[in-house]
């Protein structure tokens, strides 16, 4: 397997992860649930239920899950030798900065002015980290 189908699995997987985190998060949500948070390892519900965790009353989970299902559609449709390969990556690579952007700002919020960290939102954080790096490298690479 060359580097690049590595770093689009790697992609793919860690895109996956962050839809499948981000669709859970929507769920409590929606359903006014707890979050299942073990004991001393964040406080999620705090940050699950803040004011920073909608926005026009849809929750960012919710945004966080689309990108998550383009990004996935996009990486799918990514076939090697296709025409549009720098144009899926180019995409890939705009929603990931835009989600990697976000999560900084919303991890500020979560450390600076809620005092509370959620471990499925850092999760989500280094999953749309992992597809900005990798999509980035390809686009390196492939030139």
């Amino acid at each position: 397997m060359n580097l690049d189908q590595t770093l689009k699995n790697v992609s793919l997987v860690s895109a996956f992860i962050g839809w499948v985190d981000s669709s859970y998060l929507t769920w409590v949500k929606w359903t006014n649930s707890a979050v299942a948070c073990l004991p001393n390892l964040g406080n999620c519900n705090v940050v699950n239920s803040s004011r920073f965790s909608q926005i026009f009353g849809i929750p960012i989970a919710f945004m966080g899950g689309v990108a998550y299902l383009l990004i996935l559609i996009l990486l799918l449709s990514d076939k090697e030798g296709h025409r549009f390969n720098q144009t899926f990556l180019m995409a890939i690579f705009g929603l990931s900065l835009v989600g990697v952007l976000f999560s900084t700002y919303l991890t500020y919020i979560e450390i600076a002015v809620l005092k509370a960290i959620c471990p499925y939102c850092v999760l989500s954080a280094i999953a749309i980290l992992l597809v900005f790096v990798c999509t980035l490298v390809r686009i390196k690479t492939l030139g």
